[in-house]
């Protein structure tokens, strides 16, 4: 199978290096430094489960050059996906498909809208990795984990042989859940609420799910991104929240920051408008009261913007 990883940081670094590792075909999109250092040296994985380097490695920041491929893993920050969408057209041919892997729930809806859906397959990932530096991602946590599914919960063929692609490599667990959307929503309630907490309070989960009060705040901002999705017709139940607290949340180690948070407090741009702010926006439009997420996205707004160099 044809590859391109569209965005070669943590997770499209690994994942494709992985691929690339495993005998497929991969281009990575990448530029700027990241891009020069994966040419002249390679793509340098340093991983909790064995360090490899793909060298060389299939790099180029020209999308057009590379030509249509089977499947296109997007694997950029969830803000950048427009651009994205516009640069990866020369990719995409009648049979191709493209995969969102990164954080976030509408990144997903705007390669529907952009491809169809006959062109655009569910998917997420768990994985705990980075660019250490130029042509070097560091994976140092979570056992590496992706699912995929047709969105409309049809079985195919190439999701099938995705799958096929991706248990042939021991180190990444990988599955097709009942309900792709469902998976994708869960993963999403999970990283709203730890991010918008994690930055507001600017403390490890260990802590803030302590407190009494930010533990509150937390199930709350869970309890809201819940009903969210139930008015987006996702089949979650009134425990959901809970759940996804005792099982997903309680067990991570006490030291954990989310992306988003580490953006947040370094004083760089975030994908706060993809995830808080999207709660709040899709709140908006469903007429669905959406309170603490409110607080916590114009609690931290000033932050974002003067990031982002607009104020």
């Amino acid at each position: 199978m044809k590859f391109a990883i569209f965005g070669t940081g943590g997770v499209g670094g690994y994942f494709g290096g992985k691929l690339a590792q495993a005998g497929e075909d991969v281009t990575f999109i990448a530029r700027g430094e990241h891009l020069k250092a994966i040419r002249q040296n390679g793509l340098r994985v340093d991983s909790i489960l064995g360090n490899f380097v793909l060298q060389p490695a299939k790099v180029t920041d020209d999308p057009a050059g590379v030509g249509v491929v089977d499947t296109v893993l997007v694997c950029t920050k969830a803000y950048s996906v427009p651009e994205a969408i516009e640069q990866m057209k020369p990719l995409m041919g009648e049979n191709s498909f493209a995969i969102w892997l990164g954080n976030g729930i509408e990144p997903t809806d705007q390669l529907v809208n952009a491809f169809g859906q006959k062109h655009v397959v569910g998917g997420l990932t768990h994985i705990s990795a980075f660019i250490a530096e130029p042509g070097h991602i560091q994976h140092v946590g979570i056992q590496p984990h992706i699912a995929i599914g047709e969105l409309d919960r049809s079985h195919s063929a190439r999701v099938d042989n995705l799958l096929k692609i991706f248990t042939s490599i021991p180190e990444i667990k990988s599955d097709i859940p009942d309900d792709i959307r469902v998976a994708m929503w869960e993963k999403f309630i999970f990283i709203a609420g730890t991010s918008g907490v994690g930055a507001v309070t600017r403390q490890p989960m260990g802590v803030y799910r302590s407190v009494p009060e930010t533990r509150a705040m937390l199930l709350k901002v869970l309890e809201e991104v819940v009903q969210v999705a139930r008015a987006r017709g996702i089949n979650f139940d009134q425990d959901t929240a809970q759940r996804i607290m005792a099982n997903e949340i309680d067990p991570k180690p006490a030291g954990v920051f989310a992306s988003m948070q580490k953006a947040i407090m370094d004083g760089k741009p975030s994908e706060l408008d993809n995830q808080t702010g999207a709660v709040v926006r899709m709140g908006r439009e469903l007429n669905i009261p959406t309170p603490v997420n409110d607080f916590i996205y114009a609690a931290l707004l000033p932050m974002e913007m003067k990031a982002r160099g607009k104020i």
